[in-house]
């Protein structure tokens, strides 16, 4: 009896199809997303780290102010943030002008990252960075507390529509002795746990048809600990290569001065040899550019223009980092960073802000990281802040622009990238705005 035999291409299309088969059966990740490109994308770093005595975290006043003490001494924040709309506030010791008790939220609650996540929506901004930082990782019972602000914003993701990404901050890891061992447990948590890759609606940022993870933290000359040191290389090659957690695109938070190796950024080309093992390079650029600076403009076009090609030359998709401003009048006096003045790269109504928008899409830029959220005390938030902050600690405002005036710019930032609308180095007008 004749037996009938596969011709041999076909059994090497039978092969490769099972192999793929097997492949994506062991990967965990869902294999797409409704945001399946950064290209085109706001998205915001976002701290959720600011606490309040009463909302179970047991952190004190984590972030709003220093040794368990909110007054004028010992409060971090330049900024404070206007708090009408929040369906839980926490009283302080501070009055208002008019005599009443100075509230604040905890990110710790579900209804504030909910609140921020509807305002995403609302102003068009695509998602968030929610960031994870070392300090944080180091048990699994560290890991699972400090997650909290990560699993309401998946659910807030999912409310509203908006993008999700992790970004590992490396602040915290120590100079001997740690590596970067626990991101890699923590990521498999995540993904085991929260599903965070695979919902049911997949709102995870993907790049190239991959989940984005962020490493911020390499390279830079104020970190204790050392490159060569802490298993970098491990944690890239778990990212991108595990057959169950990997598959990933990575982004890498590298000094403003990644190029030249120079300034803040350590003089070591190892940085190079790890930033060509990434696929997305975004260079921290908050306190780098100032208008005070005459020619700041042409200095922050040159260096984009330049990292922009730079990156090209390598093919690694690069992301700038662009910031209304920057202030840590109290931080700096509290934590004994020296002096600092208020409002130390002013925002001049947004018109910095939308300075660096225009300037990094004219020199070629497709996606935008802004920095950040809901970072009160280094003065760079785009979330709504009270123009009447409490009396007493010398803090900054709106200069009585609306709360919401760098929420809405940040949208017809998006607007303005994607082609939406006319690109223009000029703000928008909001009224005019409106009225078209």
């Amino acid at each position: 009896m004749k037996r009938e035999c596969f011709p041999a291409s076909w059994a090497i299309i039978l092969f490769i199809f099972l192999s793929l088969s097997v492949s994506y059966g062991q990967n965990k990740h869902s294999p797409a997303s409704r945001y399946p490109e950064y290209d085109g994308l706001v998205m915001c770093g976002y701290q959720g780290w600011f606490r309040a005595p009463e909302d179970g975290a047991n952190e004190g006043w984590g972030h709003y102010a220093a040794r368990g003490q909110f007054d004028s001494s010992h409060v971090h924040l330049d900024f404070w943030p206007d708090v009408s709309e929040y369906a839980k506030t926490y009283p302080t010791s501070l009055t208002n002008s008019d005599g009443s008790t100075a509230r604040v939220f905890s990110s710790v609650d579900q209804a504030t990252t909910d609140l921020h996540f509807s305002w995403m929506r609302e102003y068009g901004i695509d998602g968030v960075f929610v960031q994870r930082f070392y300090g944080g990782l180091r048990t699994k019972q560290s890991r699972r507390h400090s997650r909290v602000v990560l699993e309401h914003a998946l659910i807030s993701s999912q409310k509203y529509g908006r993008a999700l990404a992790v970004m590992y901050d490396l602040s915290g890891l120590g100079a001997e002795g740690e590596d970067c061992s626990p991101i890699i447990q923590d990521w498999k948590e995540l993904v085991d746990e929260l599903n965070i890759t695979s919902q049911p609606a997949n709102n995870y940022l993907y790049h190239r048809g991959k989940p984005v993870v962020a490493i911020w933290g390499l390279g830079f000359t104020d970190r204790p600990y050392n490159l060569h040191a802490i298993g970098i290389e491990k944690l890239i090659d778990f990212l991108k290569n595990d057959p169950h957690y990997g598959g990933c695109a990575i982004m890498l938070g590298v000094p403003t001065y990644f190029r030249e190796l120079d300034r803040d950024c350590v003089p070591d080309p190892y940085l190079h040899e790890l930033m060509a093992r990434a696929d997305i390079i975004m260079p921290w650029m908050v306190g780098r550019f100032t208008p005070l600076q005459r020619d700041y403009l042409e200095q922050y076009h040159a260096k984009v223009e330049a990292d922009i090609a730079w990156c090209k030359e390598r093919q690694l998709d690069y992301v700038p980092c662009i910031y209304p401003g920057f202030s840590w009048y109290n931080l700096a006096k509290v934590e004994s960073h020296g002096d600092a003045p208020l409002n130390q790269i002013p925002r001049e109504k947004g018109a910095f802000y939308w300075s660096e928008i225009s300037d990094a899409i004219q020199s070629g830029s497709r996606m935008f990281y802004v920095a950040m959220f809901d970072e009160m005390d280094e003065g760079t938030a785009i979330f709504k802040c009270s123009n009447h902050p409490p009396v007493g600690p010398k803090l900054s405002n709106f200069e009585g622009l609306p709360t919401d005036h760098y929420l809405w710019l940040t949208g017809e930032a998006g607007k303005m990238l994607r082609g939406e609308i006319q690109f223009s180095k000029q703000i928008p007008n909001r009224q005019m705005a409106k009225s078209n």
